[in-house]
C-alpha cells in the first residue's frame, strides 16, 4: 500500500459538465489549434523540459482558467506577453475557445489537464507570473490536502517560476486565504500584497459575481517568487 503522502490528489473535481450545447462542440474543435504539445505523458514520456511557445515573451500561466473570461482579458491587456492556460473541465475549455475565435491572433495556448503535468516540462525559472483566481475551495476539513496552496503543487509552481515572478491569488473563501498564507511562503514566496482590493488589471469573472451575490468577500493576494 502506498505511502498517503505519495498518493497524486486532485486539486479540482470533475472534469465534464452537463451536456455541451452544439455551439461548444463547434468549440471544442478548435482545441488542437491553441493545445499546448509536449506535455502528455505519451507526448513527452522522458517528461524533458519543453521550449517556451512564446520565445522572447514573458510567459504567464493561469491555473484553472474556468470559462476564459480572465485568460481572455489577460491576453488583451497584454499583448507582449505568451499565456499558458491550464484547465481539465472540457465545458469550460469549450467555452474558452468561444472566446478565443474572437482573437486568433493572441499569443495562448492551452493545457487540458492536469497542471502538474505542465509544471513538470515546464523550463525552470519560465514563468513570470501565475494566476489562480477563485480555485475549488474543498471546504471540508479532510479535504483541504487536496488545495492547490499544499506543497505538491506549490513546490513544483515555484521551481517553475523566476525569482521575482508574482503568484496572484484571488478567493472568496477565507480558510483557503488562511492557508494559503500559511503554506506559500516557506514553498519559496515572500507576500508582496494582501486586501480586500484586486490588483491592478484585475476583472471579474462569473465565480466572483456568484461570491458577492452570495455575501462571501474576496480577497486578493499577492505572493513574490524569492
Amino acid at each position: 500500500m502506498n505511502d498517503a503522502s505519495s498518493e497524486r490528489r486532485n486539486f479540482y473535481g470533475r472534469i465534464r459538465g452537463k451536456t455541451m450545447r452544439a455551439s461548444q462542440q463547434d468549440y471544442l474543435a478548435d482545441l488542437e489549434s491553441w493545445r499546448l504539445t509536449g506535455v502528455t505523458r505519451d507526448e513527452n514520456p522522458a517528461r524533458e523540459a519543453i521550449p517556451s511557445p512564446f520565445p522572447g515573451r514573458p510567459l504567464w500561466l493561469e491555473v484553472g482558467f474556468g470559462s476564459g473570461e480572465h485568460l481572455v482579458h489577460v491576453a488583451q491587456a497584454n499583448p507582449g506577453i505568451g499565456l499558458i492556460g491550464a484547465e481539465p473541465f472540457v465545458n469550460g475549455i469549450a467555452t474558452c475557445l468561444g472566446k478565443l475565435r474572437a482573437i486568433p491572433e493572441t499569443a495562448v495556448r492551452l493545457y487540458p489537464g492536469d497542471v502538474r503535468d505542465l509544471l513538470e516540462v515546464l523550463p525552470a525559472g519560465g514563468l513570470s507570473r501565475t494566476f489562480l483566481n477563485y480555485p475549488d475551495p474543498w471546504p471540508k476539513a479532510r479535504h483541504h490536502r487536496r488545495r492547490f496552496v499544499t506543497p505538491g503543487y506549490l513546490l513544483p509552481l515555484a521551481r517553475a517560476m523566476a525569482p521575482g515572478a508574482e503568484l496572484r491569488l484571488a478567493t472568496d473563501i477565507a480558510d483557503y486565504a488562511r492557508q494559503a498564507r500559511e503554506e506559500v511562503p516557506p514553498a519559496g514566496f515572500s507576500v508582496a500584497s494582501d486586501s480586500g482590493t484586486p490588483w491592478d488589471g484585475w476583472t471579474s469573472t462569473r465565480y466572483e459575481q456568484k461570491a458577492l451575490r452570495e455575501g462571501r468577500v474576496p480577497q486578493y493576494l499577492v505572493f513574490r517568487r524569492n
